[in-house]
């Protein structure tokens, strides 16, 4: 049975301090780390004999906008089946420079994921083979994840407060 403490240990002793934030949310081991790191980590994940983390689930991205110069977090979460072990990696990026590497090298399915969290946020995936939106047309001149607009319309006067419990 793969526990979240070996992972950890483990990231640790090949990584060193470029693996931080160890958390267990749920029972989900999360850590983050740099983007210089990410593709490292995930190929030692996927590559060690014993953890055989061998599928990536999912790549998201995730907008903190008063977090001054780490801005964006993109997401990863792969698993194991061999073991049914989840993991969760972040990495922060600042908005003024809003690259990351792709994980296509090492997972095909990274490459609709990485189109879709650039389609919404505008994250930029470097050495992506097709970098375009997916979902949204090409004409759109905005990412419309980005917490850029206000969630009401203020000018609205047929909404009374009392009803939203407020």
């Amino acid at each position: 049975m793969l526990t979240n403490q070996e992972v950890a240990e483990g990231l640790l002793e090949k990584f060193g301090d470029q693996v931080f934030n160890f958390e267990e949310p749920y029972g989900l081991l999360t850590l983050s780390t740099t983007r210089e790191e990410i593709i490292p980590v995930m190929e030692f994940l996927k590559d060690h004999k014993n953890y055989q983390v061998i599928f990536l689930t999912d790549i998201t991205g995730i907008q903190y906008p008063d977090n001054a110069g780490q801005e964006f977090v993109v997401v990863y979460h792969m698993h194991s089946f061999v073991h049914n072990f989840r993991i969760r990696i972040k990495v922060a990026i600042p908005e003024a420079d809003i690259h990351i590497p792709t994980a296509t090298g090492l997972f095909a399915s990274a490459n609709w994921m990485e189109r879709e969290t650039y389609d919404f946020f505008g994250i930029l995936f470097d050495g992506h083979p097709n970098l375009k939106r997916i979902l949204n047309i090409e004409e759109m001149d905005y990412f419309p994840m980005r917490k850029e607009y206000p969630m009401e319309d203020a000018t609205r006067e047929d909404k009374i407060d009392a009803l939203f419990g407020r």
